[in-house]
């Protein structure tokens, strides 16, 4: 236990806070915006240790211009989270945002009109804030002031760690996190355990010196989950790790099993349509059906008719129930390896809302005209009762449409299947002449024996069954905006803007130090994108430049406004397509059903005010879905790996810190770390990050590792509990040519992000 805390240590991932000195050389040497999210990255800053970090920007912003600035209103959400950072003499209070802290200084807040505020709060307190400008306007001018929408819990902070001490305490707990190094006094509570016991533990949070810190006291035991080597304690300490709500309240249950489907008279009768599912071999629920027939009118020839037909959730989660607030809380599904963490009770998200074969389901369809160029004609939407006649995955649909053996398909190859790829065949001729985004990496997914245990990491091929899939879906969301804006209806967009000019400006950077141009203009579009991704992609650079173009777009999120989605270059664009595992879907199912007049259970004005609250809680539920999922993966690769220390790999250098620099595995796609120090140790030489060449570069003899360079290493450990992986480099330092004028004033600093990580753009 103690070396494997020792690796983490070592890590940039295990959140070494940097010295002020460290940062202001950062933010300088930056040749964009460095906010506190950009040095939180390039230091490796997770979890808790933000705080500490928002505590030195806020100093290092005092001590360096004396005055605070004011924040661009364009650059503020309209509703967002904030900390409480003063109260002066008379009682104004400041709050910092939290999405730029280190940018921009402090606001005053108000009561949500303007009046006073109406909870008492002390300094550290976060809150949920509406940001407004000069006049009261917002998202002009110069944001002004904030307003309270509410104050949030305080709560105490959770700890998941591995028990240690002597048979009997006193014990101790030690973090498994890769984001906090504690190890703390641990009260049982009156509870048995063992030393190597994973539990999780509750710590109060305290406000001392104007900020919240971590308290060193005794932590009290919440919950033994069993011996920490069981194969099922990757996704349930990422559960815990990321405060994910995984036990349904009684009343929510209670609504769920008791909820009835509705009657057939009420809605079309769908049923002779010849829907089919089509979803991955381990799909937990199916709340999507597609179909597809030649439009038989004659002013379209050669158009087609496509049905997606979603599982009616808005009829059994309506506004102000239970169920509701429950499904809100969650704000979507978390997909693990082994396990599910539902939005929805399985009464709802496994029965009465997926859409098994065989069995009639309440449906809200989409029915879209498409001409033979693939351009969108018209849509309708309606409820409907429809029945499923199979459940399909992607492998089976692609063996069935390339001629192998139909076994399951039987009939419905000429039925349903064969036309659903002719439909798709129009619709992809206008995607191509639409050119979104072209990034079609390949996902990693760890394949798990009976017991639970890994057992390989794969990298399944993308089918044309998962395009057509995808392509059919994304019709739907835009039919969606399309009729919710018509019908100047409140609702959720999905949004995603274009990447930042510094983004952008970096990525040119990198790609002309490997040889290559990246010209974009003002105006950036994805064809710039796509040009790089083809120009590259025979090349051995070709992976490496992809998950650049993919690090350097914004990460796609919900709001109340539309902003048009720049990855999948449309002006507009809502989710329709999952309600079981999406809040933002079933808010979407509801505008329609009230814009429309499609039955009594649409949004409430409640709801249709709190969009942009409700906009904030999505996304963030979203990001720490991922990063949950990602940390489980992880520490079931290291799982997995943990039997071949000592082997060599393959692998490419993936991203560069100040500390040393990152390996992607290219069997697997795990990532690990190597120490700066390791391989000046072995080098008889000082390694530093060299941002005008994207290298981690020798000092003394000019060799060095550039990002997207081919390695060997060898696995000196791997750290199951904390998905550390820990590495000895092989592969010789080499030349380091820059094949471009530095810009004059540019620094050395590292800033190439810990790996790359897989962003939802859709």
């Amino acid at each position: 236990m103690a070396k494997s805390r020792r690796t983490r240590a070592s890590s940039a991932r295990a959140g070494r806070l940097p010295t002020k000195a460290e940062i202001v050389d950062y933010i300088d040497a930056a040749p964009g915006r460095a906010g506190r999210r950009e040095v939180a990255r390039a230091f490796g800053i997770t979890g808790a240790d933000r705080d500490a970090l928002k505590l030195l920007l806020r100093e290092i912003r005092a001590e360096r211009t004396g005055a605070r600035r004011r924040h661009s209103a364009g650059d503020l959400p309209p509703v967002g989270l904030a900390t409480v950072s003063a109260i002066d003499g008379e009682g104004q209070v400041q709050v910092t945002p939290h999405h730029d802290e280190g940018a921009g200084g402090a606001l005053p807040l108000s009561g949500l009109h303007g009046g006073e505020i109406p909870v008492a709060l002390g300094v550290g307190d976060r809150v949920l804030v509406r940001f407004v400008a000069a006049g009261g306007a917002r998202h002009e001018g110069t944001a002004e002031h904030a307003r309270l929408i509410r104050r949030l819990p305080h709560g105490l902070r959770r700890v998941t760690g591995i028990v240690t001490g002597p048979e009997g305490g006193p014990y101790r707990l030690a973090s498994v996190s890769r984001r906090t190094r504690d190890d703390i006094a641990l009260d049982p509570a009156g509870q048995t355990i063992e030393a190597g016991d994973l539990v999780t533990a509750e710590t109060a949070e305290t406000a001392a010196a104007g900020w919240p810190s971590r308290a060193r006291q005794t932590a009290r035991l919440v919950a033994r989950h069993g011996p920490a080597g069981a194969p099922s304690q990757a996704s349930l300490i990422a559960i815990h790790e990321h405060n994910i709500p995984h036990e349904f309240r009684d009343a929510a249950i209670s609504e769920a099993e008791a909820a009835q489907p509705p009657s057939p008279e009420s809605r079309a009768d769908l049923r002779d349509i010849a829907f089919v599912t089509i979803d991955p071999a381990d799909a937990r629920d199916h709340d999507d059906a597609v179909h597809a027939a030649p439009d038989p009118d004659p002013a379209n020839p050669g158009g087609w008719i496509v049905r997606v037909a979603i599982a009616d959730v808005a009829h059994f989660v309506r506004p102000g129930t239970e169920l509701d607030r429950e499904a809100r809380r969650r704000g979507n599904s978390v997909y693990f390896p082994d396990r599910v963490v539902p939005m929805l009770p399985e009464r709802l998200s496994t029965d009465l809302c997926s859409l098994k074969p065989g069995e009639p389901r309440a449906a809200l369809v989409a029915r879209m005209n498409f001409d033979r160029d693939g351009g969108m004609r018209a849509h309708h939407f309606e409820r409907a009762i429809m029945v499923s006649r199979a459940d399909f995955t992607y492998e089976e649909a692609q063996a069935a449409i390339d001629g192998g053996p139909p076994g399951r398909a039987g009939s419905l190859v000429g039925e349903a299947l064969a036309p659903l790829w002719a439909a798709y065949a129009v619709l992809a001729r206008a995607r191509e002449a639409r050119e979104p985004l072209d990034l079609d990496l390949p996902e990693r997914r760890v394949l798990l024996d009976a017991a639970g245990h890994p057992t390989a990491i794969v990298r399944p091929p993308r089918r044309a069954a998962h395009r057509l899939i995808e392509e059919f879906m994304i019709q739907a969301n835009v039919a969606t905006a399309e009729t919710l804006e018509r019908r100047r209806a409140a609702f959720l967009r999905r949004v995603h803007d274009a990447p930042a000019p510094e983004k952008a400006d970096a990525l040119g950077e990198y790609v002309q130090s490997l040889g290559f141009r990246f010209a974009h203009g003002q105006a950036l579009r994805t064809s710039h994108f796509n040009r790089l991704i083809a120009q590259t992609a025979a090349t051995p650079h070709g992976e490496a430049v992809a998950q650049a173009v993919l690090r350097a777009q914004s990460q796609a999120l919900y709001e109340a406004r539309d902003r048009g989605h720049f990855g999948l270059n449309l002006r507009r664009y809502a989710h329709f397509t999952s309600p079981i595992r999406r809040y933002a879907d079933i808010i979407a199912h509801r505008a329609l059903i009230s814009a429309l007049a499609l039955g009594p259970d649409g949004n409430d004005r409640e709801t249709a005010a709190a969009l942009d609250e409700i906009a904030v809680g999505v996304s963030e539920a979203e990001r720490r879905a991922m990063a949950a999922e990602r940390d489980t993966v992880d520490r079931l690769v290291a799982a997995l790996l943990s039997a071949s220390a000592g082997a060599v790999f393959a692998g490419r250098v993936s991203g560069i810190v100040r500390s040393g620099l990152f390996v992607e595995l290219a069997e697997t796609g795990a990532s690990g770390f190597v120490a700066a120090a390791a391989l000046g140790r072995a080098h008889n030489d000082y390694f530093v990050a060299e941002d005008a060449t994207f290298s981690l570069r020798g000092r003394t003899g000019g060799l060095g590792y550039r990002v997207g360079a081919s390695v060997e290493i060898r696995l000196l450990e791997a750290d199951p509990l904390s998905g550390a992986l820990e590495f000895e480099m092989l592969t010789p330092p080499g030349p380091i040519v820059s094949r471009r004028r530095p810009p004059a004033g540019r620094g050395t600093a590292g800033r190439r992000r810990a790996g790359p990580r897989q962003e939802r753009v859709r």
